[in-house]
């Protein structure tokens, strides 16, 4: 099955509070009361927001309110349903809207329009100790994306989230099995299309998602800048765009991990905000799938950094991110469509749910 839907995604600090409870627990409290397909609840390690405070875990004092990420899709009607219960909720940070394809259940031939064959973000939703055989679920498929010749793939580990609907959390007692996990895999479209039937395959309930990017650099050598966007699109809605920096724990830039030296600089440039969010396995390139391990020098997991400002500021954060990934990772682009911007100050934006056609988005044969 392949539906249209739209992605929900919430940026802010894991100390946030609504009323009484956290902002966390209750956007994943409404999200499983609303039986969400799929959300996931990421625990970032740095970042910075609209009021620019660093959040980090190097350092005691400031890894008390790290930043946060939960992500909601489902179809077009159920997620724009829930969105005036998510307002009520209050809260602070960035939200944001696309659009995506969603494939459940078995899959066949999949064939991408000629827009989505130059590149394809692909993301697959497993549970912590789902198996495929004798080997975790995110390892068999990060296999099988490197085996396909798939650019790269991260493995992000969540704290809560649903899955087909069900609400699951992490406990401190307990096998946490069900826990949400995300890989976010970037290739070319053809190659997307081919590894789906055989993903489909290797998974008891597969639960996939497509999206469009722009792949802006590639181990390090630049393919192409972003899309230069005007302010606001042909609705007058303000369009906003997203970077997203695949990078790892073992790339240096002057001695630091890229992931950190790119998020104090973009923090010291006036970008809106950036969040990174360590990932546990991926691979990029041409080297194996790999991740940390015990008795290991050094670490070894994988980092995406998102990035996302205004068309105008995006062009500016890019050539930070253009000298700071020189020899490492993977850089690509995507339009956010709808975006809501809250601090204690002010508020911007909607969101407002795209409701015009969206073009170039896979369909079955």
């Amino acid at each position: 099955m392949i539906e249209d839907c739209l992605k929900l995604t919430t940026y802010f600090g894991e100390r946030h509070r609504s009323g009484r409870a956290f902002l966390a627990d209750a956007q994943l409290d409404l999200f499983g009361r609303r039986e969400v397909t799929t959300s996931i609840l990421l625990r970032g390690s740095e970042g910075f927001g609209l009021k620019h405070h660093l959040q980090t875990d190097r350092l005691l004092t400031l890894s008390e309110d790290l930043p946060v990420v939960s992500v909601a899709v489902d179809t077009r009607p159920r997620i724009e349903a829930l969105l005036e219960d998510l307002q009520a909720i209050e809260h602070r940070g960035l939200v944001t809207l696309e659009r995506a394809r969603m494939l459940r259940g078995d899959i066949d031939t999949v064939q991408l329009p000629d827009d989505l064959h130059e590149a394809t973000k692909l993301t697959v939703y497993v549970g912590r100790q789902e198996r495929v055989y004798r080997a975790p679920a995110f390892v068999a498929v990060c296999d099988l994306l490197h085996r396909c010749g798939i650019a790269g793939a991260t493995v992000l580990l969540g704290v809560d989230g649903t899955a087909h609907g069900q609400r699951t959390r992490a406990r401190f007692f307990g096998r946490n099995a069900d826990v949400p996990m995300m890989i976010i895999a970037v290739g070319s479209g053809e190659r997307i299309a081919r590894v789906l039937p055989e993903l489909s395959g290797l998974l008891r309930r597969p639960l996939i998602t497509l999206e469009r990017v722009r792949v802006c650099k590639r181990n390090g050598e630049l393919v192409e800048r972003p899309h230069a966007r005007p302010a606001t699109n042909e609705h007058g809605l303000a369009v906003w765009q997203k970077l997203m920096v695949y990078t790892s724990e073992r790339a240096l830039h002057d001695g630091q991990p890229v992931h950190r030296a790119l998020v104090r600089r973009l923090r010291a440039s006036g970008a809106h905000g950036a969040t990174a969010v360590r990932g546990m396995w991926g691979f990029h390139g041409e080297a194996a799938p790999h991740g940390d391990r015990l008795l290991q020098e050094g670490r070894r997991a994988p980092v995406v950094t998102i990035i996302i400002d205004t068309p105008d500021r995006i062009a500016i954060s890019f050539d930070i991110v253009d000298e700071l990934t020189a020899a490492h990772g993977v850089v690509t682009s995507e339009k956010v469509h709808a975006l809501t911007a809250i601090t204690d100050e002010e508020r911007r934006g909607g969101p407002h749910p795209p409701r015009h056609a969206f073009h170039g988005v896979p369909h079955s044969s």
